[in-house]
């Protein structure tokens, strides 16, 4: 990992903890099967994770209340969450 891309994402998008949390959603995402937005050869979920938000691909606003959420909470392996 590039840390000099780590801190370029920093200073662009609000601190290491905003990064960290974008980072890792993205990364939960990826490795639960979603395909990565940009075409790379990297095959590491970080790493591509942290191309996609250095090439301004992740949506980078939090969905409003009634939007993004789903209807029932689901557990990684897809089963229903009580």
């Amino acid at each position: 990992m590039d840390f000099r891309k780590i801190q370029e994402a920093q200073e662009r998008f609000g601190g290491p903890f905003k990064v960290t949390s974008l980072l890792q959603k993205r990364v939960r995402e990826l490795v639960l099967g979603s395909k990565p937005l940009i075409e790379t050869d990297l095959t590491r979920p970080i790493d591509i994770a942290l191309e996609e938000l250095l090439k301004n691909k992740l949506d980078l606003e939090p969905p409003s209340d009634d939007e993004g959420a789903p209807a029932t909470e689901l557990d990684p392996f897809g089963a229903d969450v009580a």
